[in-house]
């Protein structure tokens, strides 16, 4: 049994079961023994009806689990099931053996090659692209392109523009043609930066509005004075301020304390940095850093600055207002010295009590570990709120380096996994200083040991 093929996830439509019709009374006949006949006539009807009905739905579910074992096991499963697969089953059999094996090859005439491929020639694997959206619904058709890059090398077809029409357009896919930027020939550029546009556009419908009203919110609250202007005072919370000052013989409330609102509305109230590390293994991170960047830096009262970086700082926050632009300014891959960008951070905070700094980085250090910390340290000691994400995606916590998350948790700085929902209420505990949503990490963030494959280096 070939398991990558069994754990694509493919929804296939369920067959519904075909429901026998109720069975209709059969008419009672004289010499039935009147009313009781006819009953005992209705009830037997019915019990033959009920088991017909019984029999149907068993035999239809043992055929869906044959079809179905059917495409998970590939053609080797035909004997052992005894399923033969026509109409669109057959097609989706054959989109599945082209990526997972057990089939002919997408443009291949007459062939028996029983493995795994997509070919080299960017027109079949973009009719194959085209299979698979019409035969699987989205999820399972942005599964198997991944599947279809990582297993067979199809990162260089991106790099022709029939191939990127043929796509459809996820978080993933634009992380590898990040990786691709600087080998992507000019007739490719403009419809990759489509494909990046719409992922960018719809990862902004989903996340902008919310975030400007949760962190409005943040930094309206965080602009409470006690010695506000008389126009500027909050009537509401002055009077539940001091309740406890209330004459009853006068029915009224002395006002020992005002509480309102700073005059400097829409002057810049809080600062914030996003550093981001830009390795390989970030990708996902780097995408929804950008979107929620450019969300940040438009609203007035903040202040937002985004740094990415690998062993080499860039500071993108003159790109801001289009993240298109800042993701094609990163270059995914590469080492990590999160020393040398928290050195920059530092040097361009000039308020630290009115300063959020966001690393978001797997932790696995390439440049001066005792430094980075003592960095932290610093940044924390003077009253920056430093926050370090481990992800800032929907698929958890990637692997990480435990030593170093722990050692910035005994500065006070926790280090987790961040989704993008949960990112608008990160950023307002920050802005507020007050307790981080942390996550439960046994709930819906999968935290992983490090693998071989990703460490820190220069």
């Amino acid at each position: 049994m070939t398991t990558s093929r069994e754990t694509t996830g493919a929804k296939e439509r369920q067959m519904a079961a075909a429901g026998a019709g109720g069975a209709k009374g059969v008419g009672g006949h004289a010499g039935h023994g009147g009313r009781g006949g006819h009953d005992a006539h209705d009830a037997h009807d019915a019990h033959d009806a009920h088991d017909a009905h019984d029999a149907h739905d068993a035999h239809d579910a043992h055929d869906e689990r044959l079809r179905r074992w059917r495409l998970v096991l590939g053609p080797d499963g035909a004997e052992s099931t005894g399923r033969a697969l026509t109409g669109q089953d057959a097609a989706r059999d054959g989109a599945l053996s082209a990526l997972y094996g057990g089939g002919k090859k997408p443009g291949g005439r007459g062939g028996t090659e029983r493995s795994a491929g997509l070919g080299a020639s960017a027109p079949a694997v973009a009719r194959w692209l085209g299979d698979i959206r019409t035969y699987f619904p989205g999820p399972v058709v942005q599964v198997m392109q991944r599947d279809a890059i990582d297993r067979l090398g199809l990162s260089a077809l991106l790099l022709e523009p029939e191939m990127l029409e043929a796509v459809e357009p996820d978080v993933h896919l634009v992380g590898t043609l990040l990786s691709l930027n600087k080998a992507m020939p000019e007739t490719t550029r403009e419809t990759a930066r489509a494909v990046v546009r719409k992922v960018v556009e719809d990862l902004e419908r989903r996340l902008a509005s919310r975030t400007r009203a949760t962190l409005t919110g943040a930094l309206d609250r965080s602009a409470v004075t006690a010695r506000p202007r008389p126009g500027d005072i909050d009537w509401d919370r002055t009077i539940r301020a001091n309740l406890k000052n209330y004459l009853p013989e006068h029915r009224t409330v002395v006002p020992e304390r005002l509480v309102g609102h700073r005059r400097a509305a829409r002057s810049v109230r809080k600062e914030v940095i996003l550093c981001i590390d830009q390795s390989g293994s970030m990708a996902a991170s780097v995408v929804h850093a950008a979107v929620f960047g450019a969300v940040l830096a438009s609203m007035r009262t903040l202040s937002t600055r985004l740094v990415v970086f690998d062993t080499a700082v860039a500071d993108l926050t003159d790109q801001l207002d289009d993240p298109v632009d800042v993701l094609f300014g990163t270059q995914l891959g590469g080492g990590t010295d999160i020393n040398r960008a928290l050195a920059y951070c530092q040097s361009r905070i000039t308020r630290p009590a009115d300063t959020v700094v966001v690393l978001i980085s797997d932790l696995y250090e390439g440049g001066i570990r005792d430094e980075m910390l003592e960095r932290a340290a610093a940044m924390t000691a003077s009253g920056v709120q430093f926050v370090t994400l481990l992800s800032l995606s929907d698929e958890g916590a990637p692997a990480y380096d435990r030593a170093h998350a722990a050692a910035l948790g005994a500065l006070g700085v926790p280090a987790f996994a961040c989704t993008p929902d949960l990112f608008p209420e990160v950023m307002a505990a920050a802005l507020e200083k007050r307790p981080l949503p942390v996550p439960d990490p046994g709930a819906d963030v999968s935290f992983r040991p490090p693998y071989p494959g990703r460490q820190g280096g220069l």
